[in-house]
């Protein structure tokens, strides 16, 4: 059974990013066809909240492969830019492991819920469950028009 959303869209604007591309490859490492997140639109790290989003494109290079005739955009590269959202959020609250690398320790409880088809924001969502030293344990969400996409517990590590 799907979880409650860990957002509430009322209440955050979709519309402003607070974050933008550049601002997030100063924090991330990943280049090129890797880059799965587009923007930061909500950061609170009171609250323990990031909210980000990927533009699912129909040009987007796995799309002809994925499947021919009818692209879905893969649950590996949701994960994946969830992954990349929580570890932006990390790093920002733990700001001199900027330029260490985080990886992947771990994924539970991962669900996919519905089909990501281009053309559509897809909007992730990730809560702190707990940060200590040299990892983090974040619960994460997507969204496309406001129905859940996928669910997952992400763990990550500095390597």
């Amino acid at each position: 059974m799907a979880r409650e959303p860990i957002l509430d869209f009322d209440a955050i604007d979709l519309t402003k990013t607070v974050v933008e591309k550049a601002g997030i490859l100063e924090v991330l490492k990943q280049r090129g066809t890797f880059e799965m997140v587009d923007g930061i639109l909500h950061l609170d790290t009171e609250g323990n909240l990031i909210v980000g989003y990927k533009e699912i494109r129909a040009d987007d290079w796995w799309a002809s492969d994925h499947i021919p005739e009818r692209p879905l955009f893969p649950g590996a590269l949701m994960i994946e830019g969830a992954a990349q959202l929580c570890t932006f959020d990390f790093l920002q609250r733990r700001p001199e492991m900027v330029g260490q690398f985080v990886g992947f320790g771990g994924l539970n409880e991962t669900r996919f819920r519905a089909a990501v088809e281009p053309e559509c924001r897809l909007i992730m969502a990730g809560r702190v469950d707990r940060i200590r030293s040299r990892m983090f344990h974040y619960y994460a969400q997507g969204f496309v028009d406001r129905t859940l996409a996928f669910e997952t517990q992400i763990m990550g590590v500095i390597i």
